[in-house]
């Protein structure tokens, strides 16, 4: 079967009547006898269903809101990184990418679940104190690319 030798099946594509031509159609024009149908400008709007609450209204509304400018952060544990990577190896979106680990480049958020025992180079937007200082115990050094600034009190 190719889409190039596809037919619709007999019958099932009916051609519409245009309606108010004239022609041999008799003296309605295929519009009816009388009634809103047969006038000009006649029928009622869409969604109109004959003065019932119409289906748009008796749907429920959607709640709240949706922050465009939201980031959503990719969470790496530790743990993965420990089994995923070797030693002195640089963690960061590229290196995660061509392991498979990510799909496209994602904001990243190191987390502290887990062990870690190889010497690792991480570059990742957000980590957590946890995770920097197993990181750090094991060798390592984090660097964070989005620093939050944090409030200074006076």
């Amino acid at each position: 079967m190719k889409q190039n030798t596809l037919k619709a099946n007999p019958g099932s594509r009916k051609r519409k009547m245009r309606v108010g031509r004239g022609g041999n159609k008799g003296t309605y024009s295929g519009r009816g006898m009388k009634g809103q149908n047969a006038r000009t400008g006649g029928g009622v709007r869409p969604g109109f269903e004959g003065g019932q609450t119409p289906l748009l209204r008796r749907m429920p509304k959607m709640k709240g809101f949706k922050n465009p400018n939201k980031v959503h952060y990719f969470a790496l544990n530790v743990s993965r990184i420990d089994s995923i990577y070797k030693d002195g190896e640089t963690v960061d979106v590229k290196s995660l990418i061509e392991k498979g680990v990510l799909k496209k480049a994602t904001a990243i958020k190191v987390l502290g679940n887990g062990e870690i025992s190889k010497k690792v180079k991480v570059s990742a937007d957000l980590a957590s104190k946890s995770a920097i200082a197993k990181i750090e115990k094991a060798g390592g050094s984090v660097e964070v690319l989005n620093k939050k600034e944090e409030s200074k009190e006076s």
